[in-house]
């Protein structure tokens, strides 16, 4: 690779992951704090978050990383223009494939590590982060619920437990139960235990308090009474896996026996397109951006600033297949719109670049735009602090 190449690789990485990091710390630290309830609801150590957050980046940088390259790729090109770098290799005589060769390398090793890591890496993290959750909530009753503090154990159950002692053995029981529509009850034992099996909390010399939707309450007295804890625990203890958590070769085929096939096998096929198209989005958008960015410009010259005109398009692109990925859900005949709309794209920034011809929005669209763009200039111009006034001695 020439000098000059290295030296545009060089620039477009650094301004690359300059948009990438902070965006991706953004975005992840969300995601981490939506789960938080790990270590509120479960008691689960830091440690454990820590590890949960872990298993939750990686599956973020694919989304992020295409419109970090379109800012990379952009800012440096323009940059360039504006210190007159650009003007000085068209005047040397230096052909254009001098500035493409290296960011188009750059674009084809993301989009391989796109591909590799949506559909073998991010299903095996997806898996281990669901099966991590499901053990931690697994058997809430005797190793986890704090004394004398309401836990939710699940939708419409709550339960507070007075004090803990050795062997699985429980005081003060309280259970508020309103999962059935047609009754709510609320059970009150003195003792009570989780069996070894977790399927059952043995509940001893206690009362229950049944509330019809009339509004009449009956009260009945037990003195041992069997809380039936199955289906809470087998269905948070197991994973159960969805079309995003599988990889490329079961999206491919299918098990017809498996019973999130059977019920959303639409979600299969959608998922399946999205893995196989989605990953095509930093060499679309890389093209995008040299098509529009990659040429010698006049300072003078009034213009959309390439950085918005190529987000502009990259994120109409993006939506534009991401929707027929979804349609593809409940109607397979969008799959063929799915792949057209980035090869597309792609091939006529591809095309413009070969004819050495600058890729343009639109005039009713860009003259808006542009004029949009103007006003938030001037905008920031009055909203930054003017230096001092003051003679010049």
């Amino acid at each position: 690779m020439k000098l000059l190449e290295q030296y545009i690789l060089r620039r477009v990485g650094q301004m690359f992951l300059t948009a990438l990091l902070p965006v991706l710390a953004i975005i992840w630290t969300t995601q981490v704090l939506a789960r938080i309830n790990l270590v509120t609801d479960s008691g689960q150590s830091v440690g454990s978050f820590m590890k949960l957050a872990t298993l939750i980046l990686p599956t973020i940088i694919p989304v992020v990383m295409p419109f970090a390259l379109v800012i990379g790729i952009t800012q440096t090109l323009t940059a360039m223009n504006n210190d007159s770098e650009l003007p000085v290799i068209d005047a040397a005589g230096a052909p254009r494939s001098v500035i493409f060769r290296p960011i188009l390398l750059l674009t084809i090793l993301l989009s391989i590590f796109a591909f590799l890591m949506a559909n073998f890496a991010e299903p095996k993290l997806r898996v281990a982060a669901r099966q991590m959750i499901a053990a931690a909530y697994a058997d809430l009753l005797s190793t986890v619920i704090e004394e004398k503090t309401f836990r939710k154990i699940d939708e419409g159950l709550y339960v507070q437990i007075s004090e803990r002692l050795s062997g699985r053995i429980l005081k003060g029981l309280f259970v508020a139960d309103s999962r059935l529509p047609d009754s709510d009850l609320i059970y009150y034992a003195r003792e009570g235990a989780v069996d070894a099996s977790g399927t059952s909390l043995i509940m001893r010399d206690g009362e229950v308090h049944r509330k019809s939707p009339e509004g009449t309450v009956s009260v009945v007295r037990f003195d041992s009474y069997a809380f039936d804890l199955s289906d809470l625990t087998q269905s948070r203890g197991q994973a159960k896996l969805h079309a995003g958590d599988r990889d490329l070769p079961f999206l491919l085929n299918p098990d017809p026996t498996d019973p999130d096939v059977k019920e959303n096998p639409g979600q299969y096929r959608s998922e399946l397109n999205r893995r196989l198209s989605n990953w095509s989005f930093p060499l679309v958008f890389a093209l995008i951006g040299l098509a529009i960015a990659g040429d010698a410009r006049s300072h003078r010259q009034a213009r959309l600033h390439p950085m918005a005109a190529t987000l502009l398009i990259s994120l109409a692109i993006y939506w534009l297949t991401n929707y027929f990925v979804n349609e593809t859900e409940t109607n397979a005949a969008y799959a063929l719109a799915v792949y057209a709309v980035p090869v597309l794209s792609g091939g006529l920034a591809a095309f413009q670049l070969a004819r050495s011809k600058t890729l343009r929005l639109p005039t009713a669209a860009r003259n808006p735009l542009l004029r949009l763009w103007s006003a938030a200039e001037r905008l920031a111009r009055r909203s930054l602090p003017q230096p001092p006034s003051g003679d010049v001695r």
